[in-house]
């Protein structure tokens, strides 16, 4: 499983004072980063191998400016070409406690830009998804 800890910005916020619900598919995008280096280390575009084919984000909680975000992202299925990322923004209360704001889902295709055709998820590159593989149920 990959963290990465978000801090909102103000900019974050809607007029109910909530982290606005167009940002989170945006923070998951940036922690997904962890998951793009596997294919491209650099992420130079030039050499990217990967194409988003889906997103959906079910927002079960509020998120609030002024208490950091964590993003939670690992990997939980990987078929011959696509794989499906995991993610969920965790936030503490003031009192401590961690609440589950929003969980996504992203299905990503290895894809070869120069032939337009997806590539197999083979080799070592299937092998360092797998060390982040966790299923659903878990």
């Amino acid at each position: 499983m990959f963290i990465y800890p978000i801090t909102p910005g103000f900019t974050d916020t809607d007029a109910l004072g909530h982290i606005n619900n167009t940002r989170v598919p945006v923070w998951f995008e940036l922690a997904r980063n962890d998951v793009f280096r596997l294919f491209t280390p650099d992420l130079d575009p030039k050499k990217w191998q990967l194409i988003l084919a889906r997103i959906e984000v079910d927002f079960v909680g509020e998120l609030f400016y002024g208490r950091d975000v964590e993003i939670r992202t690992w990997i939980e299925r990987i078929g011959k070409s696509s794989f499906t990322v995991t993610q969920e923004a965790w936030q503490q209360d003031a009192a401590g406690a961690s609440n589950l704001g929003a969980r996504g889902k992203a299905i990503l295709v290895h894809y070869n830009f120069a032939e337009g055709a997806s590539m197999p998820l083979e080799g070592e590159l299937r092998q360092r998804l797998e060390q982040h593989l966790q299923p659903a149920d878990q």
